[in-house]
């Protein structure tokens, strides 16, 4: 048996990157700007990050440009294609300790979670759509023998992929796979508060035989990169996850500029509906705990509105607490740690404001609510019950782990409530009716509906929302249509 791993040594030796990589290079911002990379969970500065404003998104998007016009990767067979990015999973797969800990240090998330969970499944995603190169088939349209119909899918081009803080690598990981695998050049922003993955991708991808302008990372702010990648006249599409408010930048920017293609995947107010009949209430209460609870309730998805029916709810909010309250929240590096820190000072001052807001409206503070210590970004687990569908804690994404609890009458009442919302990712119903298992799944507007389960799911599953949450989607044969454009040519054998 190996002995157990010092994450903090670990974490001492480490050498950071934190330049761009564009065109096959690690390089400077033109610049010359930097920002700090900051640890939430100590508030040190982890590494001076590229600050790369419109010149570098500029430069990245030349290169890209170019790369995907020769060829080298558009047009190169299906069958090396695939090797090269199931190399480029491997990779991944092969540095999966520093990979994880990068995460761990960079968004707080504990390091059991970057290990078991965030690496496994990034590495799992590309290796899935390598797979996918040499499987999926073009078409033949039924046409009348006087002509042939070939409908083709091809390459957008280059594809800008914005992806958020909460799963820096496993959402890159979501947009890379498929965009890779259709023959795109990308260019891949990470958000600022967590860039050190994405920029380690670089040389990963390089060293799985990506070619050189294929695959580009550019870090720095919202507001500058992000935007100009938006903005820009030869980027084809943007693929970003974030918050419903900057997704529709994204929609703005597109008109703004070459009506490029978007697709988001944006924020979530989820309910959790728990019916009396559910097949095991402790067990509908334990996985609604951690559908809040889990990577700090920073989750688009996350199970944030809990819709029990009035006749168990006492029970289901009891057993809530009791498994939330029990949760460990601390140090990212322990092993034993099953809450980290929040991503920033900022986010956590945002949930602290959101916690204030609902006691100051009423709801019922039935556990946690406070800072854990002043020096990091450690927020309690925290439930509030007796909270109405106005209150602002039912109804905004507070991104953080705060949990509030609706009574329901019956059913019907709670597809209503869950209904009740400007967002549409997911929902939940527990249940052992068939029947009232399909008619929640029917009427719930939402992208993703469980079935006593919540926040299960396969890389061979859709992902995405309704209504606010965005469009498009990520994960299964479905995220290529995102990236791929249509084409019908005629032939006329008339």
């Amino acid at each position: 048996m190996s002995a157990p791993i010092d994450w903090h040594a670990r974490a001492a030796a480490l050498s950071l990157n934190g330049q761009a990589f564009i065109g096959g290079r690690y390089v400077p911002a033109l610049s010359g700007k930097l920002f700090d990379g900051i640890n939430p969970a100590s508030g040190k500065v982890l590494a001076q990050i590229a600050a790369c404003d419109a010149e570098d998104v500029d430069r990245a998007v030349k290169v890209a440009r170019a790369a995907f016009e020769s060829g080298a990767w558009s047009r190169m067979a299906p069958r090396e294609r695939k090797k090269r990015l199931k190399a480029f999973a491997a990779l991944i797969a092969d540095h999966t300790e520093e990979l994880a800990l990068l995460e761990t240090l960079d968004m707080g998330k504990p390091i059991r979670d970057s290990l078991a969970v965030d690496l496994p499944l990034s590495a799992q995603c590309i290796d899935w759509y390598a797979e996918a190169i040499d499987k999926v088939y073009d078409e033949i349209a039924p046409t009348a023998p006087t002509a042939v119909s070939l409908i083709r899918r091809e390459a957008l081009g280059v594809v800008a992929a914005v992806v958020p803080w909460n799963f820096p690598l496993l959402m890159a990981a979501w947009k890379l796979g498929p965009i890779l695998a259709a023959g795109n050049s990308v260019i891949l922003k990470p958000a600022e508060q967590s860039s050190l993955t994405a920029i380690r991708l670089g040389a990963l991808a390089s060293e799985a035989g990506i070619p050189d302008g294929v695959f580009n990372v550019l870090p720095g702010f919202g507001e500058t990169a992000g935007q100009a990648l938006g903005l820009h006249m030869d980027v084809d599409a943007v693929a970003f996850t974030g918050s419903t408010e900057v997704g529709k930048y994204f929609l703005q920017y597109s008109g703004q500029s070459n009506m490029k293609r978007v697709g988001l995947e944006c924020g979530g107010k989820s309910p959790n509906i728990i019916l009396a009949d559910a097949p095991d209430l402790d067990a509908a209460a334990t996985s609604a705990a951690w559908g809040i609870f889990y990577n700090q309730g920073e989750v688009c998805n996350a199970g944030s509105r809990l819709v029990i029916e009035e006749s168990v709810k006492d029970r289901v909010v009891e057993k809530v607490i009791e498994v939330g309250g029990a949760i460990r929240v601390g140090d990212p590096l322990d092993p034993a740690t099953e809450m980290g820190a929040m991503v920033d000072a900022r986010q956590t001052e945002r949930v602290m404001g959101y916690i204030e807001k609902g006691v100051a409206e009423g709801a019922r503070l039935r556990l946690g609510g406070k800072r854990i210590v002043a020096d990091g970004c450690f927020i309690e687990t925290t439930l509030f019950d007796d909270v109405t569908s106005d209150m602002t804690i039912a109804r905004e994404e507070i991104f953080g782990p705060v949990l509030a609890t609706i009574a329901a009458k019956d059913i019907d009442e709670a597809i209503r409530i869950g209904n009740d919302t400007t967002y549409g990712l997911a929902a939940a119903v527990w249940t052992r009716d068939i029947n009232k298992a399909f008619k929640a799944s029917s009427a719930l507007r939402a992208g993703v509906v469980w079935v006593n389960c919540f926040d299960h799911g396969d890389i061979s599953s859709p992902f995405g929302g309704f209504k606010q949450s965005g469009f498009g989607r990520d994960k299964s044969l479905h995220a290529l249509e995102k990236y791929t454009e249509l084409k019908a040519t005629w032939i006329n054998l008339g």
